[in-house]
Parts: structure tokens; sequence; C-alpha cells
């Protein structure tokens, strides 16, 4: 039986010589754009660069209008204001999500309710969302999540029944598919984030996706001052979009525009993202079918009406009992000392996330004790949620799907390893 590396053996990896996939990634592309942009004198403000990029992800996605903004927080919080979603309504979010995702709510005066998700893909359960619904719910936000994808069509069938709108959070999902549909093509809007870990990335920025004419005009206007869409601002708009006649103000809102240096990047990025989401699914496909021959571990489902993958990280579901109980904190940390990479948990349920606490901004939040009892995030019941975070939850940064067949070998022989010597890390 091998030594563990947690415990002074050799890793199954060697990092130093022979290092993971870099992230991001970039080359010469990336640099001649900037350069241009530098040169070019255009640093913001509807420029080449960003209509460029529109134009590309619009055509990416399948959908009419593509429109950047600061960052994937902010474009939750548009959508919702084109909306018209504030005071008094209330939008579903799933329990297992970045804080951001109800957040959003938040900052617009509604009441995030949080559900619970299926443990099977950690994407947010139809059933719940059904209970959750009130005569105030006027949207619902299925947060496509890690390498799993929302169950689209019970969520549209949903939102059908009761007149909600649908903004899909696909900051885990650029390119991934669902019966041939793009994610942020099926919603009402979708929400996309270029932060630094993301498939697409520009370090940060954000982009929304929408074919509904008035939601585009309005999502425009509030990433720019609340002007109305000027010139090519508005990508793929229909005939007499932008044409008023008058100059008057359109919408309160301010300044939430990305630079052309960071529509550059995307540009550029953009080229290269489907063949790397290409080898990512190949990879991911591979190495779920290495877990097969391991017991105890278990790859996030991959319903049958997902076209095409996209993995943000590579998650998977451990049974500690399989482990002889070892706790899965101490499995992580096993597995991050054989292969030399971080190794996490997911995200914490948002009834007890440090990140999510409304309650810490009375002066913003305290509109009144109803609205304040209501924000109160800790009243939310999410087992399936805590139960994933506290005890089977393992994620790995999907750089390590940019590898070749040997690194998913090798990340299934670590698992092994800690498998057969599980039992002295008790």
């Amino acid at each position: 039986m091998q030594q563990l590396a947690i415990q002074g053996g050799k890793p199954c990896r060697n990092t130093s010589s022979h290092p993971w996939p870099k992230w991001p990634a970039w080359g010469k592309e990336e640099e001649k754009a900037l350069v241009e942009v530098l040169n070019s004198g255009v640093w913001s403000y509807n420029g080449p660069k960003e209509t460029e990029f529109n134009r590309l992800f619009a055509e990416f996605t399948g959908v009419k209008y593509s429109i950047c903004t600061v960052n994937g927080t902010l474009t939750m919080q548009l959508a919702l204001e084109a909306m018209g979603i504030g005071l008094g309504d209330e939008v579903i979010v799933p329990g297992l999500t970045w804080q951001a995702t109800a957040a959003t709510v938040l900052d617009v005066n509604a009441t995030p309710i949080l559900v619970d998700v299926l443990e099977d893909t950690w994407c947010i359960d139809p059933a719940a969302i059904e209970k959750a619904i009130t005569p105030r719910t006027k949207a619902v936000i299925p947060v496509h999540l890690y390498g799993a994808f929302s169950d689209m069509d019970a969520v549209m069938e949903i939102a059908e029944k009761h007149e909600l709108y649908v903004i899909e959070d696909c900051a885990h999902k650029h390119g991934g598919e669902w019966r041939g549909k793009k994610a942020g093509s099926i919603g009402d809007v979708g929400s996309f984030s270029f932060q630094l870990s993301k498939h697409l990335t520009a370090g940060e920025g954000g982009a929304m996706t929408t074919d509904n004419p008035d939601l585009a005009e309005k999502l425009d206007a509030l990433r720019n001052c609340g002007r109305r869409p000027e010139g090519d601002s508005l990508i793929g708009a229909d005939k007499g979009i932008g044409d008023y006649g008058d100059e008057g103000n359109f919408i309160q809102s301010g300044n939430l525009r990305i630079t052309e240096f960071q529509a550059a990047i995307l540009v550029e990025g953009l080229k290269r993202m489907p063949e790397q989401n290409a080898v990512r699914e190949a990879n991911g496909t591979y190495l779920n079918g290495l877990f097969e021959k391991i017991p105890g571990v278990s790859p996030l489902q991959r319903d049958a009406r997902e076209t095409k993958k996209a993995y943000f990280n590579f998650a998977f579901r451990y049974n500690k009992k399989e482990f002889k109980d070892l706790p899965v904190d101490r499995f992580r940390s096993a597995l991050e000392a054989e292969l030399d990479i971080m190794i996490d948990a997911c995200y914490e349920p948002l009834n007890m996330c440090p990140l999510y606490v409304p309650h810490t901004k009375p002066a913003r939040h305290k509109l009144n004790e109803s609205y304040w009892n209501a924000i109160d995030p800790s009243r939310f019941s999410l087992p399936v949620c805590e139960r994933i975070f506290k005890e089977e939850s393992v994620c790995i940064h999907h750089k390590v799907l940019l590898g070749n067949r040997g690194d998913m070998d090798l990340i299934a022989a670590a698992i092994k390893k800690i498998y057969d010597s599980a039992e002295n890390l008790m």
C-alpha cells in the first residue's frame, strides 16, 4: 500500500515537473488586440471591440441581443430592474449558488426566496419552485451549477404556468446546450460572468443575452447611464429601436460599461472557447467513466437533454461510508496533497453563507420590519444544500480538464490511492 502524500509519501503528481494547464489561457492574439485598442485611443464607450464582441456573442448564444456590463452580478440586477421587479416582489433562487445570485434581488429591494436543489445535479429543484410560488412571485433564477444544467423544460413550464420571468444564471455554462439551445437563450434573459475563473474571461465583466427587444432596450440603457441605445450599441436591434425623436432622459441608472481592453480579450477568448469546451467535455466524460470503477465517488448526473457540456470545475459527490467514514474535508485535503492543486467544497448554502448576510446592512435593507424579517436567510430550510456542502461536495478547477488522458488517469489514481488508505487517515 502506497503512503499518502498528506502523510509524507510521494504525491501522484509533481507539478514542478508536470504542471497543470494554465488559466487564464491567452496568446499573441490578445497581445495584438490590446495594442490595437491602446493605439486607437478608443478605450471605452461602445467602441468597435465591444460592438464586435456583442455581435459575436449574440450569434454564438443564438439570440438577437448581447449587452455587456461590468460583471456577472450586475447582469442579474439589471435584468431584474428591466423587468420592473422591486419592493413587494419575490424572486425564487436556489440555495446552492454564489451569493451574488440572491444579493442582486436584495439590491432591487425585492425578496429572495431560497429553495432546495436536486442532490444529483446540485441545481434548483422544480418541485421546490412550485411550492415556493406565491401571488408575489415575479421571477425565478435557475443556476446552471458546475458541470450540470438546470432542468429548463420544467423551469420554463412552471414559469409559463405562473407567468414568471426566468433569468438564467449562466456564469458556469458558457457554450453549454440544452436540447440544442445554448445556455442563455432559453429564459427571458441570460446572465454571464467573465470573471477570472470563468470559461470566458477578461478578468472581470459580464453580458446579458435576450431575444426580447423591450428588455434589450432597457438593459442597454441601464448599463449606459440611462441613455437610450446609441448607434450600433444594441446589436441585432430591430428597425426603430433607439429612434425616439427626442433627447429626453430615458431611465435612471449609472455607468456600468466595460472597457475596450476587456472586449478585445473577450473577442479572442470566444474564438478558442468552443475547442476548450470540447476538450473539457471529452476529458470529463472519460474521467466520469473512470469513477465507475472507484467506490464512493460519483459525478454529477448528466441529463440526456444536455446536448453539449460546459464544465465549470469538475465537481463530484463523495460518499464517506465507502471511505471508512473518512470526513469529506479530510478527503479533500488528501486529494489536494496528491494532485498539488486546490480542492474545494461547493458553495456554502445561502442560509448559512458568511458572504450572504443582508442584516449587516440595516441602513440599506431595513426598509420595514416585514421586509427585514423576510430577507433573513436563516429562515429557509435547505437540507439537501447543507448535506451536499457539509458531507459530499468535491470541486476541482476546470483547468485540469484541459490536460490529457494521462492527467485524468492520475486524478482517478489519486482518489483510488486515498480509498485504499482511508483507514490510515482516520
